[in-house]
């Protein structure tokens, strides 16, 4: 799909609040509602827009405690890649996965209620995957930035 300034426009005004009505986002852009309405159907039928989401503070939630988690993959193994995303995709607490370049495989962005917790899943994670050799944690002590925010011009 090739994205106009309008609906490059509308995805960076929509990622700040996407619950903007669709009268408010056509002032902004200069287009009718209806003319907005259509162009976001369509960012959504082409996932463009992948999702639209609300983003909560994790002092309100038992997941507390936020952890990076290093990844190293037994060889450059593509099977145990694909079977570790396979695994993780129904797992809550687990926010994001990044495939990287580096002293890791991936990185993985990991929540729970306590560092027991986590270590309780680590080890079902190394459990049901055996060709994770090491994991390597960070605890997130504060997150002076958090965006998901994606530039959507130069």
């Amino acid at each position: 799909m090739i994205l106009d300034s309008f609906d490059l426009n509308i995805l960076d005004i929509i990622q700040n609040d996407c619950r903007l009505p669709a009268e408010k986002l056509a002032e902004q852009v200069g287009l009718s509602a209806s003319a907005v309405q259509r162009r976001l159907k369509k960012l959504r039928d082409a996932k463009v827009i992948t999702q639209e989401i609300a983003v909560i503070d994790a002092q309100y939630t038992a997941h507390t405690i936020s952890f990076f988690a290093g990844l190293e993959i037994e060889r450059d193994n593509y099977t145990a890649l694909r079977q570790f995303k396979s695994w993780a995709d129904d797992k809550k607490n687990i926010q994001q996965i990044y495939y990287v370049t580096g002293s890791v495989d991936l990185m993985v962005l990991v929540t729970a209620p306590s560092a027991l917790e986590y270590d309780a899943f680590i080890e079902r994670l190394m459990v049901a995957n055996p060709l994770i050799k090491r994991v390597t944690t960070n605890v997130i002590l504060d997150a002076p930035k958090k965006s998901f925010y994606t530039p959507t011009q130069i």
